[in-house]
């Protein structure tokens, strides 16, 4: 089996100390209304409330019994919201709005034909986009307008320093002025590398149907209120929390050698205890996310077809990396 996405390991040093920029086409949906904030806090894990005007938050939206349907970003603009979701997510989110949202109190219309998303990786990427009176990105986990786009600051914790939304025509103008000032332009395969580094889930890898937001780290990626109120899913959520564990958990796995992983499931003393998710290769190693039952500890040795690997937590340090 073919490995999901390669690097060489230099270019991890960009991704994490430059400035790449990844543009992508995702969906976009704007909620406002009188009643968006109550409805969309009765749907989101995290809080909208609390952060105030201008946050930028990570959460999902649940089913009833607790599984994730769609992990959106969501900036806040007063009492209209932006949700950036991934472009497979389309249709999930609009038939949960169709279902939850009200049109006289929550208004939705969707972006995502007129409007595309870039993403900004390292450390010098804030820098790099204001260079010669460019926009200036917001602190972390704030979001403001500049013009016709709008600006998001990633959180302490996410793969990314910043995105930009906005519509195609404004938002390529922006990009090439962030890559004349010295930012570099990225791949699809860039940004899945920083999210593996950062140990942050993907819709479709990561996060299937029956996923639970325990099971892939929405408490450390800071995703999940346990003090906000109800919203969907909230009961299993809490009840996970508050009385019990997840039998999986989202971890780092190591292998040594970059060839391709022939089978993805994991073995620990001949029984199944995992399952490889998204697999990064670099030149002398290859780093995935997997699902690894709760009892496997870090630094557990496992294999998957007789492949050893080492298991770590997330996110993934500099060594871990190849640096």
């Amino acid at each position: 089996m073919a490995l999901d996405f390669s690097l060489p390991s230099s270019r991890l040093a960009q991704l994490r100390r430059g400035a790449v920029v990844v543009v992508e086409d995702p969906a976009i949906f704007r909620v406002e209304g009188s009643g968006a904030l109550t409805c969309l806090q009765g749907l989101l894990t995290s809080d909208l409330a609390g952060p105030g005007d201008g946050a930028f938050v990570y959460g999902a939206l649940l089913t009833p019994k607790g599984m994730i349907v769609v992990d959106p970003w969501v900036a806040r603009e007063g009492e209209r919201f932006t949700l950036l979701v991934p472009r497979d997510a389309h249709g999930a989110t609009i038939e949960l709005f169709k279902r939850t949202l009200p049109p006289r109190l929550a208004r939705v219309t969707d972006l995502g034909e007129a409007w595309r998303a870039a993403w900004l990786l390292g450390a010098t990427a804030a820098e790099r986009l204001a260079r010669n009176g460019g926009p200036v990105l917001p602190g972390p986990g704030k979001a403001h307008r500049v013009g016709d786009l709008l600006l998001a600051g990633g959180t302490s914790v996410a793969p990314f320093a910043g995105v930009m939304l906005g519509p195609s025509a404004d938002l390529g103008e922006a990009v090439a002025a962030f890559e004349r000032a010295g930012g570099r332009p990225g791949t699809p395969a860039d940004l899945a590398a920083a999210r593996i580094l950062a140990g942050w889930p993907t819709l479709g890898r990561e996060i299937d149907e029956r996923t639970l937001p325990q099971e892939v780290r929405y408490d450390e990626l800071g995703a999940v209120s346990y003090v906000k109120g109800c919203y969907t899913g909230q009961e299993t959520v809490a009840r996970v929390h508050f009385r019990g564990h997840v039998n999986r958990t989202l971890r780092g796995v190591v292998f040594a050698g970059a060839e391709p992983l022939g089978e993805r499931t994991l073995l620990a003393a001949g029984k199944e205890v995992g399952q490889v998710r998204t697999g990064l290769a670099l030149d002398d190693r290859v780093l995935a996310l997997a699902t690894v039952r709760h009892e496997v500890a870090d630094g557990s040795t496992v294999t998957a077809a007789g492949r050893p690997a080492r298991v770590v937590a997330l996110p993934l340090d500099a060594e871990q990396a190849g640096h």
